[in-house]
């Protein structure tokens, strides 16, 4: 299962992240997952939780938005939604030099943590 991988990855960029930060618990890892990136979304939410444990993530809610794939052809510039399994063969035209515009995307886009609370100097420490 390839998706455990994945989220080993993701937890260990997110936790480094937040500890260069001073983040005390991350509540939120947001990531785009392409339509073709290969990824069984509830595979990857059951290794997420299971990598997240004893880390600055335990508890972490993970929120995928997916993106669907879309290609465009080269001599006739026309789009369209590839869909799965993938059609990669222009339906104007008919022609084969497709293009993927997206859906093999798997990004971390957005990360919502506690930074650690700021000391403030007592008046003794001033």
């Amino acid at each position: 299962m390839h998706e455990m991988s994945i989220a080993l990855a993701v937890v260990d960029q997110v936790e480094s992240a937040a500890r260069l930060a001073g983040a005390t618990a991350v509540h939120r890892v947001r990531l785009r997952v392409g339509e073709l990136a290969g990824v069984v979304p509830d595979a990857l939410a059951f290794s997420f939780e299971l990598a997240c444990a004893g880390t600055v993530l335990e508890g972490a809610e993970l929120v995928t938005e997916p993106v669907a794939a879309r290609a465009r052809c080269g001599p006739c510039a026309d789009t369209w939604p590839v869909g799965m399994p993938p059609r990669l063969s222009c339906p104007g035209c008919g022609g084969a030099t497709a293009e993927l515009l997206s859906g093999r995307e798997l990004q971390i886009v957005s990360v919502c943590w506690n930074d650690a609370p700021v000391h403030a100097p007592t008046h003794e420490e001033r």
